[in-house]
């Protein structure tokens, strides 16, 4: 049994408390915590990646709405428009650390109205270097928000909790590329003459960013303690919350780091291991929104319909991403499923690669699209899963995307239009990425299996010192016990 299902006394104290002492954890009262943290944490990063992503991935809407030829560059110059992006992207992964040094409604303030002002400027470029900048100010600062977010949400979740929401945050990637298929398909088929369509596409999807980033500044709160919208009881159960996650309260978690913790996270296997998966995924993560409506087109349909036969895979994905996260959360076997999700994705690129008719084809797009998305939301959610300390998880979530994040900078070269139709080599690359990501998923499961049988029998151990003799030996073993999170921890499989 997990340790937050079994401990629910919390011993509180500080001068400016309303109470201090025991506190009872009520499950009524967490549910309504849970319920108004979700009605405002969730939503607005949900809301943020949403934006995020789609001015992250337009510019491939852009290129097929005619931006190249109107701005008179090659697919080279496209090719380092697509990758000129994760250069900064990787540079600035280290920000991630930022979300427990800086107020959390302060630090995204900044990198959302940076990377919506960087967004909507892509409309006023007239050259392949002035979309080169753009595109750089974007990615910097999308690095400073997005691959935090999943450990900011670790300061208001406890770990039974916040594998759905990192997938209902995550499931915003999906929908907004469905809701860029629609929008593209809208603005291709209306034909305005006094704006290029992919200027338009790139205000269109710019500006909200930059209305959202007030509002993330005002309304997001940094901790659920000092949320202004928990009645005072319902601060001091968030607190004691906070306690159970991680051992401190939850305003005590952000202005500090732990640096013997952060070393300690790097001698762990599992902070070198799920990066690798992550950048398995994003080999293919990368490639599918920008080049899928590319590979549609070559299927035989038009540029238009191409546009809006993106959306259907992209919204299966953005329902198998919570349902498979909320089934991890459950039944507490995430590497299971993300193994499961590989194999599908795996397959669907495997039929992209050898397959010729359409019909076949676009299944295997709907594959693909249905194990990705939802994999990539899973292997966050197990890192998070799995550290025992906020600066742990800082660590981990900081290493899976410096390395993970370099996954981009091969995907997004896989598919050159010398390659067409089938581009049979990105798809084939693709395809053995995910099978390898399984694998990596099923020998990291046996890893915290072991693990787990280690501190299982170190409590059996203790109990059988206490018994015995004395308490010497007890308090050696349960020290040993405590090194990723208290008695009773246990990592999630």
């Amino acid at each position: 049994m997990s340790r937050e299902r079994r401990e629910e006394r919390v011993e509180l104290s500080s001068p400016n408390d309303h109470q201090s002492g025991p506190l009872e954890i009520d499950a009524d009262t967490e549910k309504r915590i849970r319920r108004k943290l979700d009605r405002r944490v969730i939503t607005l990063v949900f809301l943020l990646y949403l934006v995020a992503f789609l001015d992250r991935s337009n510019i491939g809407n852009a290129e097929a709405a005619g931006m190249s030829k109107d701005l008179g560059f090659d697919d080279a110059h496209f090719q380092w428009l697509l990758t000129i992006f994760y250069i900064p992207y990787i540079l600035f992964e280290w920000c991630a650390i930022m979300w427990k040094i800086v107020p959390p409604h302060i630090w995204a303030g900044v990198t959302v109205m940076t990377w919506g002002l960087a967004s909507t400027l892509q409309a006023a470029a007239f050259n392949w270097q002035g979309l080169m900048a753009c595109r750089w100010f974007l990615a910097m600062a999308e690095a400073g928000f997005a691959p935090g977010v999943p450990y900011l949400l670790s300061f208001f979740y406890r770990r039974n909790e916040i594998g759905v929401r990192c997938g209902i945050f995550l499931s915003a990637a999906p929908l907004a590329t469905t809701f860029a298929g629609a929008l593209a398909f809208g603005i291709t088929s209306s034909h305005l003459e006094t704006i290029a369509s992919w200027r338009l596409l790139f205000l269109v999807e710019g500006l909200p960013t930059m209305l959202l980033a007030v509002v993330v500044f005002l309304y997001l709160p940094d901790s659920p303690d000092t949320a202004s919208f928990l009645t005072a009881e319902e601060k001091e159960v968030a607190r004691a919350r906070s306690v159970l996650q991680s051992g401190k309260e939850g305003a005590d978690r952000i202005g500090g780091f732990d640096w013997a913790e952060a070393l300690a996270a790097c001698a762990s296997p599992q902070t070198w291991i799920q990066p690798l998966m992550y950048f398995s995924c994003n080999v293919s993560f990368s490639s599918l929104p920008v080049f899928l409506p590319a590979i549609l087109s070559a299927m035989g349909y038009s540029s238009v319909n191409s546009q809006g036969l993106t959306a259907p895979p992209y919204f299966l994905a953005f329902l198998v991403c919570i349902a498979t996260t909320y089934l991890a959360d459950r039944t507490r076997q995430r590497g299971a499923i993300i193994t499961a999700l590989s194999v599908v994705a795996g397959v669907g690129y495997l039929i992209l690669a050898t397959v010729h008719s359409v019909g076949a084809r676009y299944f295997g797009v709907f594959l693909a699209a249905a194990g990705v998305f939802p994999a990539i939301a899973n292997i966050l959610s197990w890192v998070l899963n799995n550290q025992g300390t906020d600066t742990k998880r800082g660590v981990g979530i900081a290493l899976l995307n410096i390395i993970g994040q370099c996954g981009p900078l091969l995907g997004t070269r896989l598919f050159p239009v010398g390659e067409a139709p089938y581009y049979t080599k990105g798809m084939a690359v693709c395809a053995a990425f995910m099978f390898f990501n399984g694998f990596l998923a099923v020998v990291l499961r046996f890893y915290f299996v072991r693990e787990n049988n280690k501190l299982e029998r170190g409590e059996r151990e203790a109990a059988a010192a206490v018994e015995a003799a004395g308490g010497g030996k007890a308090v050696a073993v349960l020290e040993m016990s405590e090194m990723e999170g208290g008695v009773g921890y246990r990592y999630v499989l």
